[in-house]
């Protein structure tokens, strides 16, 4: 397979310039007028953010998204599918009014929101993985799929239990119905060593499932009857007291993550764009956002998933840690086992590499790209 071409700008501009037409520069020059948009329906992915959280994508920059898209005679909608764990997006009524609060309409982002799997997060239709290994089909949000055209927007960050959030996860698990959601998280209950366990109860707290109590020594303890494996508790302890009890869950969890991406943008057009700025250490699901543990780096727009993923790693691996951060307080913390990679200094337990090593291994796209920069 050749390289892929991912186009890259950063975030400076002149005086009377602003980022969001510099975003549009940026995905015309990587062709995204190559598509035939004409009367066809074109699906702008997203996450609106999860109310308290201040870290997700300004709404600005998905009107110039689809302000484009309707230059080229298409019609946009902005769409997410809804939450696994319950929050302020877990229906589509919440969804709307929490998109909303955020900022997100018809008026600031040129376009219609539609939630893909429907009210309950029911509405879904099951398609081929091609090639797939853990998943021969894919549990898919309707709207999503009954799109002609589509466009992964993404807000590139830290997670918890994938190492970052990039476009296949934004598309693979963000496009996967409340069912998708569940197959592709079943093998990654995590469990509590109770020797480290310092009675906090943070993990608790960021529990979607009501999945964790404590037991009379008030050490916590996970019922996995309940626990969907969403890594949430793991991130939110600091004590490395909360793991997955399947040391290759989150690897799984990459594959699965890489399989449903593929076959959502298989077999019709697909463009992707991606933002590395406000790179927070957990996904913006949280109700809440620490601070950035990397500077803003730039835009990115490509043809290829798995390119721009991968050249996002590369531009973030090369940039300096922001101090006053959860990175930067594991590098200096004395005694800090390094990594020399930022995904596992920030969360330890993670695994990303997988992730793009399998999509590209099912044909997803290619890790070996060209970087085009834009000024």
């Amino acid at each position: 397979m050749e390289k892929a071409k991912v186009f890259f700008t950063d975030f400076r501009t002149d005086v009377g310039t602003s980022q969001v037409e510099k975003l549009k520069k940026l995905i015309r020059a990587a062709g995204i007028a190559n598509i035939d948009f004409e009367g066809k329906f074109a699906a702008i992915k997203m996450h609106f953010g999860e109310l308290g959280n201040c870290a997700f994508l300004r709404p600005n920059y998905a009107k110039a998204v689809a302000d484009v898209v309707k230059e080229l005679g298409g019609k946009p909608f902005l769409t997410d599918c809804n939450t696994l764990y319950p929050g302020s997006r877990k229906n589509a009524l919440d969804h709307l009014e929490c998109a909303e609060i955020n900022g997100f309409n018809s008026v600031t982002t040129g376009c219609r929101i539609i939630i893909a799997d429907g009210l309950k997060g029911t509405d879904d239709v099951e398609i081929p993985v091609p090639e797939g290994e853990y998943c021969k089909t894919a549990l898919v949000g309707r709207a999503i799929m009954d799109a002609d055209i589509f466009i992964s927007l993404t807000h590139f960050k830290g997670h918890e239990s994938t190492g970052f959030g990039g476009a296949l996860k934004n598309i693979g698990m963000g496009g996967g119905s409340r069912a998708g959601k569940m197959i592709q998280h079943k093998d990654g209950q995590p469990e509590v060593n109770p020797n480290r366990c310092r009675k906090c109860r943070r993990c608790a707290s960021s529990c979607g499932s009501d999945a964790i109590s404590y037991g009379e020594d008030g050490k916590a303890w996970i019922d996995p009857a309940l626990c969907k494996g969403c890594g949430r508790c793991i991130g939110a302890c600091n004590f490395d007291a909360i793991r997955n009890k399947y040391d290759s869950a989150n690897e799984i969890l990459c594959c699965r993550i890489a399989e449903y991406a593929h076959a959502i943008c298989s077999g019709r057009p697909c463009f992707h764009i991606t933002m590395i700025m406000d790179v927070s250490p957990n996904c913006d699901c949280h109700g809440e956002n620490d601070a950035p543990i990397l500077p803003n780096i730039g835009m990115l727009a490509s043809f290829d998933p798995v390119a721009l993923d991968q050249a996002c790693v590369d531009l973030c691996q090369k940039a300096i840690p922001v101090r006053n951060s959860q990175l930067g307080d594991n590098l200096a913390r004395p005694g800090w086992h390094r990594y020399n990679d930022y995904f596992f200094d920030n969360n330890p337990n993670v695994r990303w590499k997988e992730a793009l090593e399998h999509a590209e291994k099912i044909g997803a796209g290619t890790r070996d790209y060209e970087l085009k920069v834009i000024r």
